[in-house]
């Protein structure tokens, strides 16, 4: 079995769990909690990140997303990738695992790289691209330093691109980015180090939550796609 259906009592306990990590504890993410309170989210439950066949289930499962989602709608909806089988004692663990498995991800993927975006993971415009289309992805696990990362599972959450352009078009960019961080701020006492805005450095230094320094290099590379 690749993924947890979501008609098992199991799937109904983790969800759960993850609607109290964002609605009823002090998460700083205002857009995490409306995607929450207005059911706008994807939670789907795999039992390997790292398996071939798990990860062919978790693009066909994103592609479907991707599908569904009106990218002229002001409203934004996220994907998240739940490993509740997975455990990680360190965030250099996590870190390790979560570029594995996008670096699987990637080479499964039979689209070509989103052309708005840089595939040169030390590019500051870079995003990380599958089927398609742009991503700022976050890494959420049990032990990360960042408390807003202390996810009940391990777990990678897809945010299509897109819908940070949009919200720079309506003009809403700057407000909610200074809305988070101060309650990041509140909740931590200091700001996640390694945020930056997209533009004006790598956003891969943000993927895994761990506060990278400068010598850290993406152990991502991206591969050719056969013809």
């Amino acid at each position: 079995m690749e993924t947890i259906s979501k008609s098992l009592p199991l799937f109904k306990t983790i969800d759960d769990a993850y609607k109290d990590f964002i609605l009823t504890q002090k998460h700083p993410c205002v857009m995490a909690k409306t995607l929450f309170m207005t059911d706008n989210y994807h939670l789907h439950v795999y039992n390997s990140s790292q398996d071939t066949n798990v990860l062919k289930q978790l693009l066909t499962d994103l592609d479907a997303f991707i599908a569904q989602y009106d990218f002229n709608s002001n409203s934004f909806e996220s994907f998240l990738a739940v490993f509740p089988l997975e455990h990680f004692e360190s965030e250099i663990g996590f870190e390790n695992s979560l570029w594995k498995t996008l670096q699987k991800l990637h080479e499964l993927d039979d689209c070509d790289w989103d052309a708005s975006v840089s595939d040169d993971p030390e590019d500051p415009e870079f995003s990380f691209s599958l089927k398609g289309h742009a991503f700022y992805i976050v890494g959420l696990h049990p032990n990360s330093s960042r408390m807003a990362r202390q996810s009940p599972y391990p777990t990678i959450v897809f945010n299509l691109h897109a819908q940070f352009e949009q919200l720079r078009a309506m003009g809403s960019y700057k407000k909610v980015k200074k809305r988070i961080r101060k309650r990041d701020k509140k909740l931590q006492g200091y700001i996640n180090p390694v945020l930056k805005d997209f533009g004006k450095d790598s956003e891969t230094k943000q993927y895994s939550g761990r506060a990278v320094d400068n010598a850290w290099k993406c152990p991502f590379h991206k591969t050719s796609k056969l013809a």
